[in-house]
């Protein structure tokens, strides 16, 4: 694969883009805007991902050598200026999404994304806690991005309540992580939350966000926002949902950390389905 193909992790910054392809399907819309957000998703990602790639050069160079800027295949100064030019492309998408649609959020949004993207791979990562957040927040920010872009406030409000269940959901996951990957944190010098006070409390403190994201699924179904299909399907990520909380309760070590990761992706996933669906029938 081409290496500058290669370090965006472009399956990565599609996964992203899809936030707001399902935004989309749920206003049951298609138009310029939400095409320029899919594209804005993409590209910033994918910045993410360079200037990640970026600042862990010395890390990579022991950790994973294969990555195109440690193996030699990308210079350093490359790979920054590679970075700055997709930031500067997603940050142009949300500017026309402002000039077609008089609507300064989407823009704004953008501006922020880079700055969290940016510190996020400077310092933030290292920061105990900070970091989970700033993954999470950028994962849920996408489901407002594609509200706003496409401006319909019952859209907007639903996809505020998508976000903050992505940005709960996805906090809780990072720090599960960082659970699973305490033996290799420590050796690379980094400061995890499980690191600092150990991986009991950071387990509680990932509970806790599994079961408020699990007993808020519902109100969507209440609030008549989804059809029954809904609650069908997101019964099933709540079950794995509930069933990850309790395994992590119960044990920390590497190979149940990781399992419960697993999980809550695939739980992630069936609950994207079940918006999906819930918005179709």
């Amino acid at each position: 694969m081409n290496p500058y193909i290669e370090i965006l992790r472009p399956g990565n910054a599609v996964m992203g883009a899809i936030s707001i392809i399902l935004v989309a399907l749920i206003d049951k819309t298609i138009s310029i805007p939400v095409i320029l957000a899919i594209l804005a998703v993409f590209f910033e990602t994918a910045a993410g991902n360079v200037i990640n790639d970026y600042f862990d050069y010395k890390i990579d160079l022991i950790n994973k050598p294969e990555r195109p800027i440690p193996s030699g295949r990308i210079s350093l100064k490359n790979g920054k200026n590679y970075a700055y030019l997709l930031f500067l492309t997603g940050t142009i998408c949300g500017f026309l999404i402002n000039y077609l649609t008089n609507n300064w959020i989407p823009f704004g949004i953008v501006i922020i994304a880079d700055i969290v993207l940016y510190l996020y791979a400077y310092k933030l990562k290292a920061t105990p806690l900070i970091g989970n957040l700033a993954v999470g927040f950028m994962t849920g920010f996408g489901f407002v991005f594609g509200g706003f872009s496409i401006n319909n406030p019952t859209i907007i409000m639903t996809s505020i309540f998508l976000g903050f269940f992505a940005f709960v959901m996805t906090t809780a996951r990072e720090i599960v992580k960082d659970i699973e990957d305490i033996e290799g944190d420590k050796a690379d010098g980094a400061k995890t939350l499980p690191i600092m006070i150990g991986p009991k409390k950071p387990a509680i403190l990932a509970a806790i966000l599994i079961v408020i994201d699990s007993a808020l699924c519902p109100l969507l179904y209440y609030y008549h926002v989804f059809g029954i299909l809904y609650l069908v399907v997101i019964a099933i990520a709540v079950i794995l949902f509930i069933y990850s909380a309790i395994l992590i309760l119960k044990s920390q070590d590497k190979a149940t950390a990781s399992k419960v990761s697993k999980n809550l992706k695939i739980g992630m996933l069936i609950a994207f389905v079940a918006f999906v669906f819930g918005s179709l029938i």
